[in-house]
């Protein structure tokens, strides 16, 4: 073979080697948006430190998150298809678009318990959920269509104690024989603040109120048609959170502070110790199945509360609100610590 010859296999042998490569090195991402309910917290973390961490992109996936707000509808534009997947706040949403005909369908549950809670002063005698009857009871407009009707049928709750819970804790720290519904990441430290006294707190998912909540949505059409970009979201988000939980979340902290200003490193501090002290996100079935875990059964049984309870009815074919196809595979299970 002349040197010219050979120099020519050098090169096409050189070339094929680059061109077995390329594919990597010039992987295109595929563009995800994803909005949320919410105005950046720490309750959205792990999708905030998947983001940061660059666990999206290590799953081919370029997530852009569309934060919600008072003024936000980020559901809607999930249905409008401006946006692929979506942050919906409980199971009630998924049966809602089932009786409304609404093309989404639940992919996984972030939560595995709703963090809704209702607290009380340190002196009110309060030692379990029927405790609190006799007081005056703040209740949002959301809460009285909802966990309300639930505690009414199951714990034989009335109205007549009620009052409008506006998103203002003054007139629970007025009021020494009232309570005061929150989410246990975040009223009992802006009351603790406010009012320099700890509230007891009763967690409503530990007496039975067993919906899942911060739950991924997406369109049907996207599960039929792009069954692999979900998946890949799906796993990317799980890592993002169990990272966020037990490993060093200061990226993900960093870019809700970004999007979020108002947000305290005292408060996002907070809300990671109560989402693991309550099981909040890794409890019951996540233990095994992974973050994001859901069953057919527990399905059922809330699906058969809210029956119970007037809120949806008996009818409603609840199975067509989700889907366990992306779920339950163990994804990123060994990040978590011995002791979750």
């Amino acid at each position: 073979m002349t040197p010219f010859h050979l120099r020519r296999a050098l090169v096409a042998g050189l070339l094929a080697a680059l061109a077995s490569f390329a594919p990597a090195r010039a992987q295109t991402l595929d563009k995800v948006t994803f909005g949320t309910n919410w105005v950046a917290e720490a309750e959205h973390g792990g999708f905030f430190q998947a983001v940061a961490d660059g666990t999206y992109k290590k799953y081919g996936l370029d997530v852009t998150i569309v934060p919600g707000g008072p003024n936000e509808n980020n559901r809607m534009l999930l249905i409008a298809g401006k946006i692929d997947f979506f942050m919906a706040a409980n199971t009630l949403m998924s049966f809602d678009a089932v009786a409304n005909n609404v093309p989404v369908i639940t992919i996984a549950a972030i939560f595995q318990k709703d963090p809704q809670v209702m607290l009380t002063q340190p002196d009110a005698k309060v030692a379990k959920l029927e405790d609190l009857k006799p007081l005056t009871l703040f209740v949002s407009k959301e809460g009285m269509t909802s966990y309300f009707q639930w505690l009414k049928s199951e714990y034989g709750f009335s109205d007549k104690n009620v009052r409008p819970y506006n998103f203002n804790p003054q007139p629970f720290i007025a009021n020494p024989k009232s309570a005061m519904q929150g989410y246990v990441t975040s009223e009992p430290f802006a009351v603790e603040k406010a009012a320099g006294f700890k509230p007891k707190v009763l967690l409503l998912a530990d007496y039975g109120f067993n919906t899942y909540s911060t739950l991924i949505e997406t369109r049907r059409e996207i599960v039929e048609k792009k069954p692999d970009l979900v998946q890949r979201f799906v796993d990317a988000s799980m890592i993002g959170w169990y990272n966020y939980l037990y490993r060093d979340n200061s990226a993900g902290n960093a870019l809700i502070k970004q999007l979020n200003p108002e947000m305290t490193d005292d408060l996002l501090a907070y809300s990671v110790v109560k989402m693991k002290e309550h099981g909040i996100v890794d409890s019951g079935d996540s233990l095994k199945n992974g973050i994001g875990a859901m069953s057919d059964e527990r399905y059922a049984s809330f699906f058969n509360k809210m029956v119970k309870a007037g809120v949806v009815k008996a009818d409603l074919d609840y199975r067509k609100s989700y889907t366990l196809r992306f779920v339950n595979k163990g994804v990123g299970v060994e990040l978590r610590p011995n002791k979750p």
